[in-house]
């Protein structure tokens, strides 16, 4: 997976894999190509169970009580997965940057994507662009990448029930 200028990419598997925890090897891995990475070698349990570490940190993110506490939660993550840039090669799919070595594991690798994706999508879009959608009864995470960064529901159809239920509220004599 290359990463955008924006991270888009990455804070998009980071939510859908917080929003559906992967439960097996095989399907962390199915997810992971379906996003769109090149696995270089088998995924193994301990990926796995550092992806749903590096997930719960990013929840913690997504969760933050204002900019500067998702700053310095993000900042943590950065320090703990992240390493020089490196401009790569390693598939044959064209050059980029890694921010971590290209040795190592798939849950390393996840790790430092998700956390350096979600630094470019927050510095790039405004802070403010992770969240949970707005609709009471859903709990979705969602990175917001509208054009006009005001995106409030995780997808149109919690946007609608929110919409018919404010209709109904003001219709009620």
């Amino acid at each position: 997976m290359h990463l955008n200028p924006y991270g888009e990419d990455a804070v998009n598997l980071a939510a859908n894999l917080a929003n559906r925890p992967p439960v097996t090897v095989r399907e962390l891995a199915d997810r992971c190509r379906a996003a769109g990475l090149t696995l270089e070698s088998p995924v193994t349990p301990q990926d796995l169970a550092m992806v749903t570490d590096a997930t719960n940190l990013w929840v913690a993110v997504v969760d933050a009580d204002g900019e500067d506490e998702r700053a310095e939660r993000l900042n943590h993550m950065l320090a703990v997965s992240a390493d020089h840039p490196r401009v790569s090669n390693h598939a044959g799919t064209g050059w980029h940057l890694h921010y971590r070595d290209d040795r190592k594991a798939l849950g390393a690798v996840l790790f430092s994507l998700i956390s350096v994706g979600t630094a470019l999508h927050l510095v790039g879009r405004g802070m403010h662009r992770l969240r949970r959608c707005a609709l009471t009864e859903c709990a979705t995470i969602f990175a917001d990448t509208s054009r006009t960064g005001r995106q409030r529901y995780c997808g149109r159809r919690c946007a609608n029930r929110d919409a018919v239920r404010r209709h109904r509220t003001r219709a009620v004599p």
